[in-house]
């Protein structure tokens, strides 16, 4: 590292600006430079899905301002650019600045905080072309003027922890909602199958329409100017939106470029270093050899590795370690708190003897060993989150 040189972070979402405020507390006078592709105001993006609820715009998701951002932290921001290309060799970052003049920068150390795009479907029909994702509050605001306002149908694709988010923030906003997915139940993936199957039968009580074990075939316009959906088990659903939210896929095309070695996403080491030295990644880009190969797209993680990562970029090189880190699922039809096992974990999931009605449910995740590796939680009993995290075996 050429300590003469900035930290440059390319990036400016919840990892970007977090590494950067972690940097700044340990190191005063380091420089240190933040290229973002869009304005670079921070928000929560947890709220992207439930905004409707607390009827608020994209805009009033904000809640610092760049500028602002920029002041408090001492970081040298460059708006609107898009990094055409690293060069690791030279150590310098090729971007184009908002007017669209090509530059260039050098850096000591580099960190890519370059976030994840939605998963495109390849779906058939002339009305395809219409379906929204929404990963950015540009997203957001582009799918509330083109939803326009209540009552009206929304196709929700997916039906995984943003599907189901925003099912349900669409149903509080007063849009009947249906939600296709080819799994058995909602969030198969990450609930045990009686948490998941609660989860349907709150959220249908509040309104949507399942469509499970099947997916979209075909979206075309409709003779009134709506859209319809056929479905591979022969339904039809009319919706005046699609939202697909079927995940999201890390952003690996600029490290790529760099023969920064990628897999499902930028891979790094327990260091937060990636294959080329003094470059960096974390976010919802990284895949961590800290978490067993794992992406983790959620708020915690970042900041754990934010602030490992400042240590090392300090001078003082520092492992990263994962706790465990429930994640809460904002469906108030049936809040959620769920601590999801290391996937190579052997066990079962065993749910503790039902509450009376209406309190929730609890799930453990049990090893082979009667150890306890992670937990749901459902209802009332999410307030139990610290309890079993204490008591959980990472």
């Amino acid at each position: 590292m050429d300590a003469a040189l900035p930290l440059v972070i390319v990036g400016a979402g919840l990892a970007g600006w977090t590494t950067a405020r972690e940097v700044r507390k340990r190191a005063p006078d380091r420089a240190i430079v933040l290229i973002s592709a869009d304005a670079a105001d921070f928000y929560a993006k947890p709220t992207l899905s439930n905004a409707l609820a607390q009827k608020r715009t994209a805009a009033q998701l904000v809640t610092t301002p760049a500028a602002q951002m920029a002041q408090t932290a001492q970081v040298q921001l460059h708006a609107h650019c898009t990094v055409r290309r690293l060069d690791t060799a030279t150590q310098t970052v090729h971007f184009d600045d908002a007017q669209g003049v090509a530059q260039q920068m050098r850096y000591g150390q580099l960190v890519l905080a370059t976030g994840a795009h939605p998963i495109a479907l390849p779906l058939a029909g002339d009305a395809a072309h219409s379906v929204r994702a929404v990963n950015h509050l540009q997203d957001l605001a582009a799918f509330h003027q083109a939803l326009g306002p209540a009552p009206k149908t929304v196709l929700v694709i997916g039906a995984g922890l943003i599907g189901c988010e925003f099912a349900n923030d669409l149903l509080l906003g007063g849009y009947a909602v249906h939600v296709v997915d080819p799994a058995p139940r909602p969030l198969a993936l990450l609930l045990p199958q009686g948490a998941g199957e609660a989860l349907g039968t709150a959220l249908q009580a509040q309104g949507v329409v399942w469509h499970m074990g099947t997916t979209v075939q075909n979206l075309a316009h409709s003779a009134d100017g709506r859209v319809q959906a056929t479905l591979a088990d022969g339904s039809v659903v009319l919706a005046d939106s699609v939202l697909s939210a079927v995940g999201l896929r890390s952003e690996t095309a600029l490290a790529s470029a760099a023969s920064i070695a990628c897999d499902r996403g930028v891979l790094v080491d327990a260091y937060v270093q990636t294959s080329v030295p003094d470059v960096y990644a974390l976010g919802d880009c990284a895949q961590y050899a800290s978490a067993g190969g794992r992406t983790l797209p959620y708020v915690m993680p970042i900041m754990n590795a934010a602030k490992a990562l400042a240590a090392t970029l300090s001078g003082e090189p520092t492992a990263l370690v994962f706790p465990l880190m429930p994640v809460a699922v904002k469906t108030p039809a049936l809040p959620i708190v769920v601590a999801a096992p290391h996937p190579a974990t052997q066990g079962q999931w065993l749910q503790d003897p039902p509450a009376p009605a209406g309190e929730g449910g609890v799930w453990r995740f049990v090893d082979a060993q009667a150890q306890m590796r992670g937990f749901v939680l459902t209802g009332k009993q999410t307030a139990r989150r610290m309890e079993l995290s204490k008591a959980s075996v990472l």
